[in-house]
């Protein structure tokens, strides 16, 4: 893993949630995005050298509603930056992790991504990205 890439927050208002943000980084998000098979809008924030992201389910089904339903708002999972997703899949899976993604998929901000279930993680649920090559 080469660093944090972003932490998410989930959250239940995504415009209220940019004004709030913005408040308190004294600066506006500089992306938003819906990811349809994830059922989220996504908004970053960069603050200093990381990046924050805010996610608003798009529907009752959406893994972020069913995380607001259970926990409220909050940070929702952390997310690692890594070279290349498929090693790092095959790395953690024979180390014992389980994941929730076995092959990766398309996400916000031009990445491909893949989790960690969160019962393998110490209850946190982690995200693995690598930048989409075009």
């Amino acid at each position: 893993m080469k660093k944090i890439e972003h932490i998410g927050i989930a959250v239940k208002d995504i415009e209220a949630s940019n004004d709030l943000f913005g408040k308190l980084f004294d600066k506006k998000h500089y992306k938003a995005e819906t990811v349809e098979s994830e059922g989220v809008i996504t908004s970053f924030f960069k603050v200093g050298p990381n990046k924050i992201e805010l996610l608003q389910a798009t529907n009752e089904e959406s893994p972020i509603a069913k995380f607001i339903e259970k926990k409220g708002e909050g940070i929702h999972h952390i997310a690692f930056a890594v070279k290349d997703i498929e090693a790092e899949i095959e790395r953690l899976t024979n180390e014992g992790f389980r994941m929730i993604h076995e092959k990766p998929k398309k996400g916000a901000d031009n990445k491909l991504i893949a989790f960690l279930h969160p019962k393998t993680t110490n209850g946190v649920l982690i995200e693995l990205c690598q930048d989409i090559k075009e």
